[in-house]
């Protein structure tokens, strides 16, 4: 069970900010004025874009995940938004602080205001504009309902909290709270974490930390390795910020959930567990390679990164048999998971979706590994991470023109598709060439050498 299936439960079955006052993220001093931006500016372009799609809706919001055409509307990710906090406060200029600070805000307002809990919890998904359902229902509000309640996602279902989500977005506070001294995200991330701390914590024989809850607010029986690498990064963080000795132990239990997913035959973690006592073998995905060493920066485990740059690779172009590609393109990276390399290409992923293309290119996925391997450093790394990242700006170059937000265009080649052709992941749901904040924000993160796992 990964963080995602819970999103794509809900999305398989159908097909920010109002903050014109802040500017989009200048050039980087001594980048020359050439009429198009270097990669990393039109990254962060993108990014404004995503939290400017609703500017009559007032002034708190959060960034739209996908383009318009992707058909999931003006929802917003809790943890898309989350990593776009951490790549604008990767970039270091005034602009990207300042968005970042009103995204932040957006998710502590989130947290205070939700219409059913006052529990320090997030949902999976807010909505940020106004909008007209596939049955005909109209969503007319933007993030914030004119009752000051927040716009919880109900139209797809994704009102329940998943630990990784809520993982990711306490330690974009607490990255916030290290780059402004504000008090205010400090204590949002621990309610994060204590609430994580109350629902999650299981007495299994594998231990860790379970999935979260529904929308019904039923526990989920499942425990997954990413959230446990999450919390070992956020829980670490905690430690280092409050002083507290609580952190550092709820830190090893989820650290030896992980160590537990650890197969040393082949190199690699594995998924997780349904049950808390068997280990699913099956399919294994490609974050816990990543951020396992991103969290762990254990050196007799950085076989995973050769796990997955190898079992995981793929090269799309148009001589595939579902590819999108247009003709004349390459894209090299990895993939989701290894179900994804035996995916039914005769079958659409979900109702109303596409055949899958076994070799789609997942670039959020191979921004992690690009990271991870500048992170390691051993030989070959910085070759192979600089190879992955040309081919993660030569797909913000040249995949999803035309694409809107809130039905405006985008800065012209901004933003990084989630995939390069229709991608079955192997958990349930897929990844499409949409242009996508969660994706342009990992690549930003790995351009800009920011582990946001780490101490």
């Amino acid at each position: 069970m990964s963080r995602r299936r819970l999103v794509g439960t809900a999305a398989a079955v159908t097909v920010a900010a109002t903050l014109g006052t802040l500017p989009v993220p200048a050039f980087a001093a001594g980048d020359r004025r050439t009429t198009t931006p270097p990669p990393e500016r039109r990254g962060y372009a993108f990014l404004g874009a995503a939290m400017d799609g609703y500017p009559d809706k007032g002034p708190i919001t959060l960034a739209q995940s996908y383009t318009d055409q992707a058909g999931l509307f003006s929802t917003a990710f809790t943890y898309d938004n989350a990593i776009a906090v951490l790549a604008l406060l990767a970039d270091g200029g005034e602009a990207s602080r300042r968005r970042a600070v009103a995204l932040g805000d957006a998710l502590l307002h989130a947290q205070a205001h939700d219409p059913d809990h006052d529990d320090g919890r997030l949902r999976q998904a807010y909505n940020v504009g106004p909008y007209t359902f596939y049955d005909g229902s109209a969503q007319p509000d933007g993030f914030v309902r004119p009752d000051g309640t927040v716009n919880v996602g109900t139209q797809f279902g994704f009102t329940g909290t998943a630990v990784g989500d809520m993982a990711w977005a306490a330690i974009s506070l607490a990255a916030l709270t290290r780059r402004t001294g504000a008090r205010r995200f400090l204590a949002g991330a621990i309610r994060i974490a204590e609430w994580v701390e109350r629902n999650a914590r299981t007495d299994e024989p594998l231990g860790g930390y379970k999935f979260g809850v529904d929308g019904a607010n039923a526990k989920l029986p499942f425990t997954s390795t990413e959230h446990n690498i999450d919390l070992v990064g956020l829980f670490g963080q905690l430690a280092r910020l409050t002083g507290d000795p609580v952190w550092r132990g709820r830190r090893r239990r989820a650290e030896a959930f992980v160590e537990r997913m650890w197969e040393p035959s082949g190199g690699f973690f594995y998924t997780g567990t349904n049950d808390g006592v068997t280990i699913n073998t099956s399919p294994v995905p490609e974050d816990t390679q990543t951020w396992s060493h991103l969290a762990l920066g254990s050196r007799s485990h950085a076989r995973s990164l050769d796990w997955a740059a190898t079992h995981l690779h793929v090269l799309d172009n148009a001589d595939r048999r579902n590819s999108t590609v247009p003709a004349g393109q390459s894209y090299e990276g990895v993939t989701f998971s290894s179900a994804a390399l035996v995916a039914n290409e005769d079958a659409p992923i979900a109702p109303f979706q596409p055949k899958p293309d076994r070799n789609g290119v997942w670039f959020e996925g191979t921004a992690h590994l690009a990271l991870a391997l500048r992170k390691r450093h051993s030989h070959g790394d910085e070759g192979l991470a600089a190879r992955l990242i040309a081919s993660i700006e030569r797909a913000q170059d040249r995949l999803g023109g035309g694409q809107t937000i809130g039905a405006k265009a985008l800065p012209e080649r901004a933003g990084v598709v989630s995939a390069s052709s229709p991608l079955d992941t192997g958990f349930g749901f897929g990844y499409y060439p949409y242009r996508h904040t969660g994706a342009t924000a990992w690549y930003l993160l790995a351009a800009e050498r920011v582990n946001p796992l780490s101490v």
